[in-house]
């Protein structure tokens, strides 16, 4: 069975077995990971992602940081300007063997899943917890964004901080509440709104 993958915008064929230098992770030696991102599955059956094949994952075992050979780009300008320039780097790769494909079940729980190491968290991870927060406010029947300075962000703060309805912010000191920050006039507003 193999995959093809996609990891550090660049795509890779793979095996259980198989060693790759791929861009930098943001993962130690020994850590497994798990990349998500699986456009495609061969085997017995082949099956191609509309983009990514839903619920597939490649678990890979980090094996070291390392540097890439030398590149050196060199700028030589003809003639009359007679300048020249000279620059080069060494590319910061992770170095890992692929242990296992898994076509279904990739939530794994005790794996981490593979990011760069200057990427942010994938945009997924916010908006699932912004819909895992929405259900409360639904229930409850308060949108705490109709609170003048509460926006989307501040809205979800208050939700991780347990706070949903307009009388539960009501009831919130803003000088010793640490859980979020809140202003006095949020509190106002939410006492005329319960």
């Amino acid at each position: 069975m193999f995959a093809v993958m996609k990891t550090g915008g660049k795509q890779y064929k793979v095996q259980s077995g198989d060693t790759l230098r791929v861009e930098k992770l943001a993962a130690d030696a020994g850590e497994t990971v798990q990349f998500n991102d699986v456009l495609m599955l061969g085997g017995d059956t082949t099956v191609v992602g509309a983009p990514f094949v839903a619920g597939a994952a490649v678990q890979a075992e980090v094996i070291d940081q390392v540097k890439g050979d030398k590149l050196i780009h060199f700028v030589k300008r003809r003639r009359k300007h007679s300048s020249q320039r000279t620059k080069g780097h060494r590319q910061q790769l992770t170095l890992v063997r692929v242990t296992e494909i898994l076509a279904e079940g990739a939530d794994a729980t005790g794996v981490k899943a593979a990011q760069g190491a200057g990427s942010a968290p994938k945009a997924a991870a916010p908006a699932a917890a912004a819909k895992a927060a929405a259900p409360a406010a639904v229930e409850s029947g308060d949108d705490l964004t109709q609170i003048t300075g509460v926006g989307p962000a501040a809205a979800k703060k208050l939700a991780e901080a347990g706070i949903t309805t307009f009388a539960q912010l009501a009831t919130v000191d803003p000088e010793t509440f640490e859980a979020a920050k809140v202003k006095p006039e949020w509190v106002e507003q939410a006492k005329t709104l319960a």
